[in-house]
């Protein structure tokens, strides 16, 4: 595409955080920005537009055949809400960002993994209470703080998120293995196991894989049945990898720990059983917002700018 001003739609800047600073998209000609798009919306609000951005909202082949869209910018690496089939055999380019949430999310893993190991939600509430300034000794041990030094740390998906957990989990002393879904990713430094291995011996299991045909469902009651009643299970992977009524009832029923980020059904649904459970302290649940940190999403629209770039110098 020859150098000219172009018109840029972002259908979803509230996926991007209030802080999200949007205005350099402005330089590549006019830029509109919607906080949210439903889907009866998408095509008059792209009916002009050279370039979309979107994270969640579905560019099906509808909308392109209704529009004179010319490139497809994904707020996120994955693309399974751009129908990528169509757009190819239209000759729209659909461009993602991949690698820029890394350390957002290797850190979000370790905040609520240590949470649990921890027990913090617990003592911060025993302060916070001022049951502490009753207390006739110095100190409080009615919740077990465990150390991950020695523990032996299972990661699900050796990819470059994977590969950043296993390292910082290396750096306080776990003993790393891995399981890869695709079968492709080999890794000298991290022993590769069988997931019945890894379910059975590891103390944490940390899930950093896509949602595929390799991973829907991959752990159900029965590989959560293997895992010792002291495990802890972490999904930051996507939802539908786990099977969330099974882990909300292991959490009851076997005393299980969870740290979760991602559900199958975003947002969740009201009558989600996690929220019924009842060894609530078990469970850390938070809104699909382990990519978000601030410097992560700096990070994201830069590699949307410069897909942009790309696209109009015809790269």
């Amino acid at each position: 595409m020859k150098e000219k001003a172009i018109k840029i739609v972002c259908l979803d800047a509230d996926t991007l955080g209030f802080d999200a600073d949007l205005n350099e998209f402005a330089k590549f000609g006019e830029f509109v920005s919607y906080p949210k798009t439903a889907a009866n919306q998408t095509i008059e609000r792209l009916k002009d537009a050279d370039v979309v951005i979107s994270n969640k909202v579905l560019i099906t082949d509808d909308v392109m055949a209704n529009t004179n869209l010319k490139l497809i910018c994904v707020s996120a690496t994955g693309v399974n809400n751009i129908d990528v089939e169509a757009a190819k055999k239209r000759g729209i380019p659909v461009k993602n960002v991949a690698g820029y949430s890394t350390n957002s999310v290797a850190q979000q893993a370790f905040a609520g993994l240590l949470m649990l190991a921890n027990n913090m939600e617990y003592y911060t509430s025993y302060v916070s209470s001022g049951e502490w300034v009753k207390s006739e000794i110095f100190t409080n041990l009615d919740r077990v703080i465990t150390e991950l030094n020695g523990k032996k740390f299972g990661i699900i998906g050796l990819g470059t998120i994977g590969k950043s957990v296993a390292n910082i989990a290396k750096a306080f002393g776990c003993d790393v293995v891995y399981y890869s879904t695709s079968g492709k990713n080999n890794n000298n430094e991290f022993k590769s196991v069988s997931l019945d291995e890894l379910l059975t011996q590891c103390d944490i299991i940390s899930i950093h894989a896509p949602l595929n045909e390799n991973t829907k469902n991959l752990i159900a009651k029965p590989q959560l049945d293997k895992l010792k009643s002291s495990t802890i299970l972490m999904n930051f992977g996507r939802g539908g990898i786990v099977d969330e009524t099974a882990l909300a009832n292991a959490i009851d029923e076997r005393g299980i720990k969870a740290v979760i980020d991602v559900l199958e059904k975003e947002p969740m649904i009201a009558n989600h059983p996690f929220l019924t459970v009842k060894n609530r302290q078990n469970l850390i649940l938070t809104p699909h917002v382990a990519w978000a940190s601030k410097e992560a999403r700096q990070t994201l629209i830069k590699m949307v700018v410069k897909n942009i770039e790309e696209f109009i110098n015809g790269k």
